[in-house]
């Protein structure tokens, strides 16, 4: 059998970069960041650094260098590496392995089995960063999507392929809400990215709101809070690269990540470790590049492909809808779903605020018909929000506004409408068919 410094010297002679730097030494720790010497590698290739007092390896990722010195993020705890370790490179590029028998399986963000159903068998193996599409061969978003949420299907209808945010604070329902879609969103293929939150929630999930017919059709990409930034990071182009096969298949493809501002402080930790300037709430400039990076990825592809319909969790900090991770969301998404406290300590859930939700897509998937109708709904239910509390204290005279009478007067059914419970399932045809009528009968 051979020893650990056999073993060493094994990956080091086949490694495929030149004699002269296919070996370095570890030179400094600082925090989450690795320093070696002697080494070239591009960013993004996978080196090891010998860990002799545990006989093992620790995985790295390049994330920046300066001169002749390479910055490594590790995978795993860098515990027990000492000042002259050896490094070398693994490979210059990640890359990831794809196939059908991804479906019904949990695995983290180099593409392990988390589950206890034994190894994957991949079909290809291909780089995470992708292939970006040309734009103008992209297709359009001409067809809508069935989430079986009424909120949505009725004034927010979203389209096959479609890119959208999920804006919340904490506590205020955005787990069940994203379970909701998970469930009943008409869909081939879904994929989920848990990213960067509580290892809990990660079981918790697939048991109680995949289920074993949901997780038949699902692969569960999962990077909890503890793990490195990197591997949250690699886990982000992991989901992105699988929805991308799938979507290359002709299939309609929905992927969920939860959340888009965990990828965002995984970006931060490993930018600041590098050395980037903090800017707005501490975000680097490279979170500000890797994050639209991501979303263009989701999306309708090819004419004559399938799409993927991107659902991405944004958390508003302290209720902040400010922040600048929503901000770059918001400008870059094709809509989003803003969830209200004020309506959650209400206990009306969905709770969701159309005064600061939209779909860009709408319009152009509606009928005239049914556009009208929820535009109307729309406004009536604006216009009550807006004058709530004149009403709640009685000072609205009725008559002063004919609009605001109606509102009034159809309150309780717009609620009806809006409100659903966790595991009730409304199709867009019935869920259209509710809107028609209730705005039929406001013009009549």
């Amino acid at each position: 059998m051979l020893s650990f410094a056999s073993q060493v010297d094994d990956l080091v002679a086949h490694s495929r970069v030149s004699d002269a730097a296919r070996s370095g030494k570890l030179v400094r720790v600082v925090g989450l960041t690795l320093e070696a010497k002697g080494i070239m590698a591009p960013l993004g290739a996978h080196c090891q650094v010998e860990n002799t007092d545990f006989d093992s390896f620790v995985d790295a990722e390049v994330v920046g260098f300066a001169d002749d010195t390479l910055y490594l993020m590790p995978f795993d705890d860098p515990g027990g590496l000492a000042p002259g370790a050896r490094v070398w490179v693994r490979s210059n590029h990640s890359k990831a392995g794809l196939g059908d028998n991804l479906l019904g399986r949990v695995i983290d963000g180099l593409g392990q089995p988390l589950d206890s159903k034994g190894p994957i068998e991949y079909q290809d193996f291909l780089s995470l960063e992708g292939l970006s599409i040309n734009p103008m061969e992209r297709g359009s978003i001409d067809t809508v999507l069935d989430t079986g949420i009424k909120a949505i299907n009725t004034c927010l209808t979203l389209g096959k392929g479609q890119r959208i945010g999920l804006v919340a604070g904490s506590g205020v329902g955005k787990s069940v809400l994203l379970g909701m879609l998970t469930r009943n969103t008409v869909a081939d293929v879904v994929i989920i990215g848990l990213i960067g939150e509580r290892g809990r929630e990660v079981q918790e999930f697939i048991h109680n709101t995949l289920g074993p017919e949901g997780l038949a059709k699902s692969v569960v990409v999962a990077a909890p809070a503890n793990v490195s930034p990197v591997l949250r990071l690699k886990a982000t182009q992991l989901m992105h690269l699988i929805a991308e096969y799938f979507r290359d298949q002709g299939k309609s493809v929905l992927m969920l990540c939860d959340s888009l501002t965990r990828v965002a402080h995984a970006q931060r930790e490993i930018g600041l470790a590098i050395g980037e300037p903090p800017t707005a709430k501490g975000y680097p400039p490279s979170v500000f590049a890797v994050l639209p990076k991501f979303i263009e990825r989701a999306g309708v592809g090819r004419h004559g492909y399938g799409s993927i319909t991107a659902i991405y969790t944004v958390l508003a900090e302290g209720d902040d809808k400010s922040d600048p991770v929503v901000d770059i969301a918001r400008a870059s998404l094709d809509g989003q779903v803003m969830l209200s406290r004020q309506m959650a300590d209400a206990a009306h859930y969905p709770a969701i605020d159309l005064a600061g939700s939209i779909s860009r897509v709408m319009a152009s998937i509606l009928s005239p018909e049914q556009l009208h109708a929820s535009n109307r709904f729309r406004r009536l239910w604006t216009l009550y929000q807006q004058n709530q509390d004149l009403i709640q204290v009685g000072a609205y005279e009725p008559g002063t506004n004919l609009d605001l009478d109606e509102a009034i007067r159809i309150r309780p059914a717009m609620e009806g409408l809006l409100q659903q419970l966790g595991d009730e399932c409304v199709s867009l045809s019935d869920s259209q068919e509710l809107l028609i009528q209730l705005t039929g009968g406001i013009e009549q």
